[in-house]
């Protein structure tokens, strides 16, 4: 998040709560990250009153193990995103410090975001891309968190490395990019499928469809903010807060009564992350 000027305005708040299960409150797009205790309080005024906030590097990892440590609506996931991959210089010494923080706390539920990234990450660093996912998943599976996999024009490898692997008991599609027929293959796989603000893009028909064939038990909601801004604010900063934009259009593509999608995407998000948390 960044100044409050680039903010856009709060939606009418939600129903019932929900929760953030994507965001990177320590990122900023211009200027300065919000403080956490105002990002956490504008996103509870409008019904978004837990957040999972994803470190995805050596810096950030350490700094999503602390928030969750500070703020009782946080939990934590921790990673090397699949860009960040292919740059460290020792995978092995980069991996022994994210089991660390993934054992830190208990309230770090997830090893995330992990997986595969083919439009940024060429083919020079694929093959690290692919064997950084794989330790993730043995992490996941080891210190029974849940996985949370990133995935970018990269819907088969994503597969094929998980059906090598074998998928943890809990894993959860972040900012699902697909259509309906890659939402039925991650679902007989056991995911949970999170959508972003994406699925509100005039562009965004197929992700639509995909939505409307997730079955209830398996919907997720996220922001990955800063990035990815729904519907009328596309282009401007993202925000926990601005979840009821996304809950709302999910709703109506899917002709769920608001206040029940509500009621489950939080049950889901609880059921995904290993427990409830917050006050």
């Amino acid at each position: 998040m960044s100044r409050r000027s680039d903010l856009p305005p709060a939606p009418e708040p939600l129903p019932r709560p929900v929760v953030d299960n994507h965001c990177h409150l320590d990122i900023a797009r211009d200027g300065e990250a919000l403080p956490v205790g105002e990002a956490l309080a504008a996103a509870a005024a409008v019904g978004v009153t837990r957040i999972v906030q994803i470190g995805c590097d050596l810096e950030r990892a350490p700094w999503a193990v602390q928030a969750a440590a500070t703020y009782d609506a946080v939990v934590a996931g921790v990673a090397l995103h699949p860009n960040e991959a292919p740059r460290v210089p020792d995978l092995d010494a980069a991996m022994a410090e994210i089991e660390t923080l993934a054992r830190a706390h208990d309230k770090v539920r997830a090893v995330g975001e992990t997986g595969l990234d083919h439009f940024r990450t060429g083919e020079e660093g694929r093959a690290v891309q692919v064997e950084s996912f794989r330790r993730h998943i043995d992490l996941a599976k080891r210190l029974d968190k849940t996985l949370v996999i990133h995935d970018r024009d990269a819907h088969q490898e994503v597969l094929r490395v998980l059906d090598e692997e074998g998928a943890p008991p809990r894993w959860v599609m972040h900012c699902f990019s697909g259509d309906a027929l890659f939402a039925r293959a991650c679902l007989d796989r056991g995911a949970y499928l999170s959508f972003a603000g994406t699925v509100t893009f005039k562009n965004a028909e197929p992700l639509r469809g995909a939505a409307r064939m997730t079955p209830r038990d398996r919907v997720l909601v996220e922001t990955d903010a800063p990035f990815l801004t729904p519907s009328p604010h596309r282009g401007r900063t993202n925000a926990s807060f601005l979840v009821p934009l996304t809950m709302r259009l999910l709703a109506e593509v899917r002709g769920d009564d608001l206040e029940s999608l509500c009621e489950a995407v939080d049950d889901n998000t609880s059921d995904a992350f290993g427990g409830t948390w917050g006050g």
